[in-house]
């Protein structure tokens, strides 16, 4: 095993802070995803946190400030969501292969993962506090400080007040029936559903209402979708919200040698926001011809979808490819060139593995 009980097979990008992805084929293993393979994007050491002496301050914009220790969190309503988290260096590794992204963590399709997450809902926690009518935003900040930022600073983030007081949005203290692990945010993380993983903030210390955006590094500086001429700064860029549509292959991975005749390919497809994955399509020649995937287990709207697809595939290199299309009839691009960027987030091209069948 590697550090926070990873199996050893665990791809490690980073060992302070720790940062890790599983193997693509765990992922593709089942679609509620174990804790062990569940990838891990830290920005700062792990947060050593007393369950016992947590507590939550809401503040800002409210009538009735709250300090709220786990205990008063679980009086009241519980609920669950099965969501899919996605960081938004997912898939980077994609577009280094086109130009190089300095600095950044060449992160492969495991940065992705699906849980069931318990706890409360957000709106309900608002409600106790008495939203003022002037505020538009909510911001989480984490008990992680980071000297990725600048000046350092404990990591942080916001949402609008419409998608916060929506009923996914939760204060979890639980991943796949366990106790929320410290890894993953342990006592409680907020979980923002179909948004970049950055939004849903771990080892939650502080909810703030504002009638403007969090004006912390993490939002305002990092992830943040900047021009291919553009250098990260205060406001340059637009900030990611909703997770790009995106689908990958998870076997067989890229450079396998396997036996010629049939093969069985496998992934997953997400897309963020309101939308869903309405069709995946697989294709091994590149793209010249395609064929539908089965779409497997439905976890519901915050959830990604596996597929499967049997592939025919004769003697020789064969390139695969997929793509995903959503509710609202968009596909992805083929090409990762025209959605590189400076610093790797959103790559939502075709996703492709070149394979050798004799």
């Amino acid at each position: 095993m590697t550090r926070f009980g990873k199996p050893a097979d665990t791809i490690v990008h980073g060992e302070e802070p720790f940062n890790a992805e599983p193997p693509p084929a765990a992922l593709a293993a089942a679609a509620l995803t174990p804790l062990e393979h569940f990838y891990v994007r830290n920005h700062g050491a792990v947060p050593a946190v007393d369950p016992a002496a947590w507590r939550l301050r809401v503040g800002g914009l409210v009538e009735r400030p709250l300090e709220l220790g786990l205990a008063d969190l679980q009086r009241l309503p519980h609920t669950a969501v099965t969501a899919t988290l996605q960081c938004a260096g997912n898939r980077r590794a994609g577009l280094l292969a086109v130009r190089d992204i300095p600095g950044e963590a060449p992160w492969g399709p495991g940065a992705t993962a699906t849980a069931v997450w318990r706890g409360v809902r957000l709106a309900d926690v608002l409600a106790a506090a008495a939203v003022r009518p002037e505020a538009g935003y909510v911001a989480f900040v984490g008990l992680d400080p980071s000297p990725d930022a600048e000046p350092p600073q404990a990591f942080g983030g916001s949402v609008g007040l419409v998608k916060a007081r929506r009923p996914e949005v939760v204060l979890a203290w639980e991943m796949n029936g366990a106790p929320l692990p410290p890894v993953h945010g342990g006592p409680v993380r907020v979980v923002v559903p179909g948004y970049i993983g950055a939004r849903s903030v771990k080892w939650l210390d502080r909810v703030e209402l504002r009638a403007e955006p969090w004006d912390g590094h993490f939002q305002v500086t990092a992830y943040r979708l900047l021009a291919p001429d553009e250098a990260p700064a205060p406001g340059v860029g637009m900030p990611l919200g909703e997770v790009a549509l995106n689908a990958e292959i998870l076997e067989p991975a890229a450079g396998a040698r396997v036996a010629a005749g049939r093969v069985a390919a496998r992934g997953y497809a997400f897309a963020g926001g309101e939308r869903q994955v309405a069709r995946v399509d697989v294709s091994a020649d590149g793209g010249a011809t395609w064929r539908r995937a089965e779409l497997l287990e439905d976890l519901g709207r915050w959830a990604w979808r596996l597929w499967r697809a049997e592939l025919d595939l004769g003697p020789g290199e064969h390139e695969l490819c997929v793509r995903a299309w959503d509710s609202a009839g968009a596909t992805q691009p083929e090409n990762p060139a025209t959605v590189w960027n400076p610093k790797g987030y959103a790559n939502s091209a075709w996703g492709r593995a070149r394979i050798s069948a004799a």
